[in-house]
């Protein structure tokens, strides 16, 4: 089944007399269980895809259906409730409350649902997230007692908690050194091992080797569709592992 089906989907954005078309006419289907990134250079129409795929924009043009719903047509408290409960996002900038413990990040989604959640239940799912992250000994530590590393996986638990059906993931590596680029992957291969769905923006190649499927966008275009065999990535840190020993051997540590 597919989770995302775009049929002709088009975005433009007008100033005055002036109008950009930022999406041309895109066609997509995603099915549930996939891992697909989406590349193209700046300008190509990736973060508006993502914005239209988010609920967070709307087409100028075309259908969009989100799991079997057409998401096009939905209303502002539609698309907020699907925000909430359907989709989880990922950013570049962790996006976290400084002053707040990382616990109490990720809880704060449940606080706006409209599930009737009782807190104990809000406070439950929040540490299971964090567990699922592997950050259950970090829930009362603020951001800045966290790596970057760390503090990308707390916004990524704040994603997961309301257990949603498709993640985004917009450039969630970009802050990130290459090892703990390659951690955060396998974070995202071991849930989509578990059946969560995840569509990543990524300008990275070697970011994009570890997906199933990658989507190049160019001038509002899709100009290219590709399924790729995923590179393992607990193979790539194993192998970063045993570099780095052979580097500390070599220097005479």
């Amino acid at each position: 089944m597919a989770i995302i089906d775009l049929k002709g989907i088009t975005r433009i954005y007008k100033s005055g007399s002036l109008a950009v078309e930022a999406l041309r006419g895109i066609d997509l289907q995603v099915k549930d269980g996939e891992f697909a990134a989406i590349m193209g250079a700046s300008g190509s129409g990736k973060s508006t895809l993502m914005n239209v795929i988010g609920c967070l924009d709307k087409p100028t043009a075309g259908s969009y259906y989100l799991n079997g719903k057409d998401a096009s047509r939905f209303s502002k408290d539609q698309l907020a409730s699907t925000r909430n409960r359907t989709l989880g996002f990922v950013f570049q900038n962790f996006h976290l409350l400084p002053r707040t413990t990382a616990l109490e990040n990720v809880e704060l989604p449940l606080l706006y649902a409209d599930e009737g959640l009782k807190w104990k239940e809000i406070h439950d799912r929040a540490r299971e997230a964090l567990e699922i992250v592997g950050l259950g000994d970090r829930t009362t530590h603020t951001p800045n007692e966290l790596s970057g590393g760390q503090q990308q996986r707390v916004a990524i638990a704040r994603a997961l908690v309301a257990k949603p059906k498709l993640l985004l993931a917009d450039e969630p590596t970009g802050n990130l050194d290459s090892r703990t680029s390659l951690e955060i992957i396998e974070l995202f291969q071991r849930l989509n091992r578990d059946g969560l769905t995840i569509l990543m923006v990524t300008h990275e190649p070697d970011v994009a080797r570890f997906t199933q499927r990658v989507l190049t966008l160019r001038d509002g275009l899709l100009r290219s569709d590709k399924k790729i065999e995923p590179r393992d990535s607990g193979e790539a840190l194993e192998s970063w592992q045993d570099e780095e020993d052979l580097q500390l051997i070599n220097e005479g540590y």
